[in-house]
């Protein structure tokens, strides 16, 4: 990464901070040449393998796959920042639109040649301008004191992957019992969502580091494992499988060393239990079970594993299930074939949902639900009724959200969107402490890099929410213990 006129820094400062130079870029190093052999034993494969009857469809679908890595690999071969926003945003759109190209999926086979390829297209314009965006971009880090000043000590900043016992608790609280107050739920979930949120992930970088004693190891996966077991008792999966890859994000960025055996064995214990969810939903929210006590546990999951395990329909795997669970590419395509045909452009209609939602519901007790936006959407295209969106959102994205605004331009504004802000960020907070409010603020957005499926003003929404915790609780806790 290189900066205009940069000030030289301290090495003690570069390497805490930073991470860019001396050990850390010389693993980013291997890290790159690593990421670089699978990236093209995996185009060779899709090419060999993928079973596409139009031919541009399996170049458009490889060019969408590799566009997806390339921001990951630049950030490997740079060193990588502590921060990978902008790279986790763009890998996500391999699966969510390159796959079912590639792998021509049914929920593609109702669609025209022609419309599978106008949205290759435009999924292919958000990721250039994207990228030549964000590589275009330069600047300076950040002085004040916002980008500079941490709110707690390094000895307190050792001390966060005990906040995850706190987390826990929450969660088992939460599950088990009917100790929280209706009224309170939503505020609790939010303040000890956006702490576990933060300790994973400042813990799970500590740790790539090699910074984490065996104590904290040991505290870290007594919390975060009985949290993932908690959090998905309910039957959905998205919560555990958010906070498991911001753990992975954490200690990625911070050792550039990939836990190849725990990331394997992780995500064919989330295929299973994709696999099986549908399963259990139909016994246990059909017949309106209670939720397993924490001695039924060992049962509920044995039996939820065993319905994964079956064979599935069209003879799929369970990986493949779990892929097609996050594909996005469905959904554009079918905005695609309606916009501008059927449906005018909405011109920028949801996005003007999103600066409302940033008014806390405290001065404004009408404010609109979060997702307004996406039903809106559901409703203009004839997906739902507004009666239905009250039990169902459908997951349309943001890509699929500025086409349906203003189509492939929409597209390429989302990209350079997120290329230049995501690279000032990214460049601001290179010298920032952990926990100054521009670390914190990082942190949320990596974190948020996952929520692919919403559109802007819920994105915003939820974000803004997780912000006023995150940012809120080092202040509460150098103003009650000055630390």
């Amino acid at each position: 990464m290189e900066f205009v006129n940069a000030q030289p820094q301290p090495e003690e400062t570069v390497m805490d901070y930073s991470m860019l130079g001396g050990a850390h870029a010389q693993r980013g190093r291997k890290l790159f040449l690593t990421g670089l052999a699978l990236l093209t034993a995996a185009l060779l494969y899709l090419a060999y393998k993928s079973n596409v009857s139009d031919t541009s469809h399996l170049f458009l679908g490889l060019i969408m796959f590799a566009l997806a890595a390339v921001p990951s690999l630049l950030w490997a071969r740079s060193g990588g920042s502590r921060f990978p926003v902008f790279e986790t945003i763009l890998i996500l759109t391999a699966n969510a639109y390159a796959m079912p190209v590639l792998n021509e999926r049914e929920q593609l086979a109702n669609y025209s040649p022609d419309v599978i390829t106008r949205a290759s297209l435009t999924v292919i314009l958000y990721q250039l301008s994207a990228i030549i965006t964000y590589l275009s971009v330069r600047g300076l880090p950040g002085r004040s004191r916002f980008w500079r000043e941490s709110l707690i000590t390094s000895q307190t900043e050792k001390m966060i992957v005990y906040g995850l016992f706190t987390s826990t608790l929450y969660i088992w609280i939460s599950t088990f019992t009917t100790w929280v107050p209706r009224e309170l739920e939503s505020i609790l979930r939010a303040i000890f969502y956006g702490v576990g949120i933060l300790c994973t992930f400042v813990s799970t970088q500590r740790w790539g580091r090699g910074e984490l004693t065996q104590t904290e190891k040991t505290v870290l996966l007594c919390t975060l494992g009985p949290q993932l077991i908690f959090m998905s008792v309910g039957l959905i999966l998205i919560g555990a499988i958010s906070l498991i890859g911001i753990a992975f994000l954490g200690f990625l960025s911070g050792g550039k060393r990939i836990p190849w055996l725990v990331m394997g064995a992780t995500f064919a214990i989330f295929a299973v239990l994709h696999t099986g969810k549908t399963q259990m939903r139909l016994k246990y929210w059909d017949q309106q079970l209670p939720t397993p006590t924490m001695s039924q546990l060992p049962a509920y999951f044995s039996e939820w594993v065993e319905y994964g395990l079956v064979p599935t329909s069209g003879g799929k795997t369970a990986s493949q299930k779990m892929l097609e669970r996050t594909s996005l590419m469905h959904i554009l395509c079918l905005i695609v074939d309606f916009t501008p045909a059927r449906q005018d452009y909405l011109y920028g209609q949801t996005y003007a949902h999103v600066l409302p939602q940033l008014i806390p519901r405290l001065f404004w007790p009408e404010k609109p639900r979060s997702h307004i936006a996406t039903y809106e959407l559901s409703i203009y295209y004839g997906l739902q009724d507004e009666e239905a969106t009250n039990t169902t959102t459908i997951a349309f994205g943001l890509v699929t959200e500025a086409y349906a605004n203003f189509g492939m331009a929409g597209a390429l504004i989302l990209g350079a969107f997120w290329g230049f802000w995501l690279k000032k960020l990214q460049i601001w907070s290179t010298f920032s402490p952990m926990f100054s409010f521009a670390g914190l603020l990082m942190v949320l957005l990596t974190a948020w890099a996952f929520s692919a499926e919403l559109t802007m003003a819920a994105w915003v929404s939820s974000l803004q929410q997780a912000i006023v915790v995150v940012l809120g609780v080092p202040l509460i806790i150098r103003s009650l213990f000055g630390l």
